[in-house]
């Protein structure tokens, strides 16, 4: 790593630790003029729409330059060796933070952490130092520099470096270690070479990440966005960026993380808001839920769809002052067989038959002695016979239409499915009683995605640059076909971790789920060391892999804390309730955020015990320190202590509750406690 490696933590009279301090203040001050001088900045338009484009502009400007007061401008130093004079960098140093900041000369105070110059910072070792001759780390709270680390390069002697084994950070521990309470917040301080790498990988790459829970994939996705933005920025915006989650109080949860970073042009929903198109007001059984889910679904809308054409039943005519010209109906058929063995969208299709159509009956006038040009043939596709012929032959198609179609009516899904889908997975997806029409239908979550998937039969769906979806092994494979399509000349970061997945239709193996994102042969990249979970957590909630993922492997922790696990036993289930409100007071009274997890049937008689206790608490996304979670909604989120409230209730509550106890498990950053009147799952008992 390093030949000499200092961690200082001292008193005011440290003389770098108080050069520091004044190097962060300037920057500060630095920070406001930029923004007051954007602010300043006058919109000068040559219309009020252009001012009031400029205005928005100029808005997001400043905003992106507001300073974050508990937090401050850099966390690290880089000090460059002074031998290198062509690459410019030669004997100077740079402070690295999370924003380009700049004195009023132009003179750079910080460097932007995802600038080239700051690679180092995260790359250095004692075999290839980039050319360092020192790496400073430095130790924060609430925005005010409390210590530094120093790690001093020898120049890369290979034997040297080896008679030294790597060791953690201090203040890399500390930081991960730091309490935390609201939403989650950058890692740019502490991104470790692994995660580095994925982070800047380029823009055409798309990159699939198995991470145990704890590596950080999740702020790896984030920090990949906001590098893309930062290094390819025209090229992302102009065609959009997007951030996938599974549900809203994980997007609540991530909220704030790209914002910290200057980065405020980034959507972020769940695939049901992405591929909207009708309310959902319904919910399918699981059966249900599983076939819609399924890729042969994409085949039985495309039957569906393509069922609507219609032979001719008669030649087009069209009357021209004293001729007549005639496209007989075998020739008819033939344009519409052609463009049909084209594969275009049935959309486009029917635009193109008109021209087809036009441009026959152009040929003819032409041979007839008639003088035709683009106007002539605009006429004539645009004439009422030709019009009437596409329509007849190509008619056009609803998507909402189409999909109520096939699950209001047994025998149009027959029709489509025959061969695809077996009569029990029909049987399973017909409403019963069928409603009067869509607009009175109780549409479904999956139905949505199946909208979409007929919607871009119809009409293609634009891409986009990039996007990032997290949890991505709960996804359906008609979810992927829907995400998919958004980045087919984009690319995307796919995150997750096989052993979390909790839906039925979870996947078991990435290259199957790439398949159907559109995205097959990407090389998966494993994140094994758990930076966020200490080791005996993370070894605790292991116990559990060999049954919900015999394939992978355990996920190393860089932490150890012996008093980090506790599991307790309550004699009944009352004193298991008056146990609850006990270990979250005592918990409240540690700094950190905290998280009572328990099974969705069991949150409100935990809820009563809480209140019954006077013990204020909030649910998923707000902005208490004790948050009461239903297990299903805990995936991806993260709190300093975990207390889970009945294990065998969780794993008993649906067909994959050992994987959702596993999610449970491994959302503490600091302490689990564990609270159980019934027997523990038998791979926890030991």
């Amino acid at each position: 790593m390093a030949d000499e490696s200092s961690y200082n933590e001292r008193s005011v009279a440290d003389p770098v630790l108080n050069a520091e301090r004044a190097q962060l203040r300037r920057s500060r001050e630095y920070l406001r003029l930029m923004r007051e001088n954007v602010l300043g900045l006058r919109a000068l338009g040559g219309d009020p729409v252009s001012e009031e484009y400029l205005k928005a502009e100029l808005y997001r400007r400043a905003e992106a330059l507001k300073d974050i007061p508990d937090a401050p401008l850099f966390f690290g130093r880089l000090d460059y060796e002074g031998e290198f004079e062509a690459d410019g960098v030669a004997g100077q140093d740079f402070h690295i933070g999370r924003r380009h900041v700049h004195a009023p000369d132009g003179t750079p105070a910080v460097i932007d952490w995802r600038a080239p110059v700051s690679r180092p910072f995260y790359r250095a070792s004692a075999a290839e130092p980039m050319d360092l001759q020192r790496r400073r780390r430095f130790g924060f709270a609430g925005g005010e520099l409390t210590a530094y680390e120093d790690e001093v390069f020898s120049g890369g002697t290979t034997d040297r470096s080896l008679k030294k084994a790597d060791k953690p950070s201090r203040i890399l521990i500390n930081e991960i270690e730091r309490p935390r309470s609201g939403p989650m917040r950058d890692i740019v301080a502490t991104i470790q070479p692994d995660q580095d790498e994925i982070v800047r990988a380029g823009p055409a790459e798309t990159v699939c990440v198995q991470g145990a829970p704890g590596t950080g994939k999740t702020a790896v996705g984030l920090h990949r966005v906001a590098y893309l933005l930062y290094a390819h920025r025209d090229q992302v915006l102009r065609r959009g960026v997007v951030v996938v989650g599974p549900n809203r109080a994980f997007l609540s949860y991530i909220r704030n993380v790209l914002p910290a970073l200057g980065e405020l042009d980034v959507t972020q929903t769940t695939v049901a808001e992405l591929v909207a198109a009708v309310p959902v007001r319904g919910a399918d059984s699981e059966a249900a839920a599983v076939v819609k889910g399924d890729a042969r679904m994409a085949d039985v809308l495309r039957r569906a769809l393509w069922s609507s054409l219609r032979p001719p039943r008669e030649p087009v005519v069209l009357p021209r002052g004293a001729r007549r010209f005639r496209v007989p109906a075998f020739e008819l058929d033939e344009l519409v067989m052609e463009l049909r063995a084209r594969g275009v969208r049935y959309g486009s299709g029917r635009e193109m038959l008109e021209h087809r159509i036009a441009h026959v009956i152009l040929t003819q006038m032409e041979a007839a002695g008639e003088a035709c040009d683009d106007r002539t043939h605009e006429a004539v596709r645009r004439s009422r016979p030709v019009r009437a012929a596409a329509e007849a032959m190509w008619p056009k198609v609803d998507a909402v239409k189409l999909v109520f179609g096939l699950l209001s009516d047994s025998a149009a899904l027959a029709a489509a499915a025959a061969g695809i889908l077996s009569p029990s997975e029909q049987a399973a997806l017909v409403w019963t009683p069928a409603p009067r029409g869509p607009g009175s239908a109780k549409w479904s979550a999956a139905d949505q995605v199946l909208i979409d998937e007929a919607r871009d039969l119809i009409t293609r769906t634009p891409s986009l640059a990039h996007i990032v979806v997290d949890e991505a092994q709960d996804l359906s494979p008609m979810e992927c076909r829907a995400l998919g399509r958004r980045c087919t000349t984009g690319a995307a970061t796919v995150l997750g971790d096989l052993a979390q997945g909790t839906t039925a239709w979870a996947t078991t193996s990435w290259t199957a789920l790439l398949a159907h994102l559109g995205k097959p042969g990407v090389p998966v990249r494993e994140l094994s060391i758990g930076y966020r979970v200490p080791r005996q957590i993370l070894d605790y909630a292991s116990n559990l892999l060999a049954l919900i993922a015999p394939g992978l492997s355990a996920a190393s922790s860089l932490r150890t804390d012996p008093g980090a696990l506790e599991v307790v036993r309550a004699d009944s289930a009352a004193d298991l309730l008056e146990l609850v409100a006990m270990a979250a007071a005592a918990a409240l009274e540690r700094p950190g955020s905290v998280a009572v997890i328990a099974a969705d049937p069991s949150v409100d008689s935990v809820a009563a015990a809480l209140s019954s206790a006077g013990i204020e608490f909030g649910g998923p996304g707000g902005d208490t320190r004790l948050t009461l979670v239903p297990v299903t909604l805990v995936k991806g989120l993260e709190f300093d202590h975990v207390i889970v409230v009945e294990p065998d209730r969780i794993v008993a509550a649906e067909a994959r509750g050992l994987q959702r106890l596993y999610v449970a498990l491994t959302r503490a950053v600091s302490r689990l406690t564990v609270l159980h009147h019934e027997p523990l799952p038998n791979p926890l008992r030991a």
